[in-house]
């Protein structure tokens, strides 16, 4: 008999960052999973189906907060009661430095992938990024922003599990199709994108 394969098997819940995050996405909270779940269905509920107005939700449900911690603490210094527990409101430095760090990352790829284009003339580069921001184009068309954010959020609760069941079995369809693309990407590659950059006689004579 045989050997079996080896098992390249990716820990998921590690990929995520293995913390409360991971615990959600992966429903090992299932009490995250349930309230992020039924929070964005509701959400989503209230403002496509019955029309709600963002502003009007946001300072209503602020306007609430604030009777109700006024009145919550007149009842507490009249009955001698602790007062509302509330959180030390403000944001620490530490806390800021992690995201400008975050966001400096994020503005320097971006930076990156704009030289690539413009100063080194990447086409491949140019062709995937045009190619995703006419997915995402598309997509556009198809939901306006809440719903494709709602849809973005079902999603994640319900592909990282997926992955997590049945990784070996995706792994060898994702394996067979990157191949597929790798085999038409050589074939236009050698078909047309060389020809399109291949030095004409008078370019080799310049140089």
């Amino acid at each position: 008999m045989g050997e079996p394969k080896p098992s390249h098997r990716v820990s998921v819940h590690q990929a995520l960052g293995a913390g409360l995050v991971a615990d959600v996405l992966l429903w090992k909270n299932w009490y995250g999973g349930v309230v992020v779940l039924f929070s964005a269905s509701a959400l989503w509920f209230l403002f496509e189906r019955a029309g709600y107005n963002l502003l009007s939700f946001v300072a209503n449900v602020l306007l609430m907060l604030v009777v109700i911690l006024f009145f919550w603490a007149k009842a507490a210094s009249l009955l001698n009661r602790p007062l509302p527990p509330l959180p030390d409101m403000e944001i620490s430095e530490e806390s800021v430095a992690k995201a400008a760090d975050a966001l400096q990352i994020w503005i320097n790829q971006a930076l990156s992938i704009a030289h690539d284009i413009a100063i080194e003339r990447n086409l491949i580069l140019c062709l995937k990024i045009a190619a995703a921001l006419l997915v995402i184009s598309f997509f556009g068309s198809l939901f306006n922003f809440l719903t494709l954010i709602y849809i973005c959020v079902l999603l994640s609760l319900s592909v990282p599990l997926l992955y997590d069941k049945y990784q070996e079995p995706i792994d060898d369809k994702l394996c067979m199709i990157h191949g597929k693309i790798q085999t038409h990407y050589k074939k236009l590659d050698g078909d047309v994108l060389q020809k399109i950059f291949m030095p004409t006689s008078k370019q080799k004579k310049m140089e």
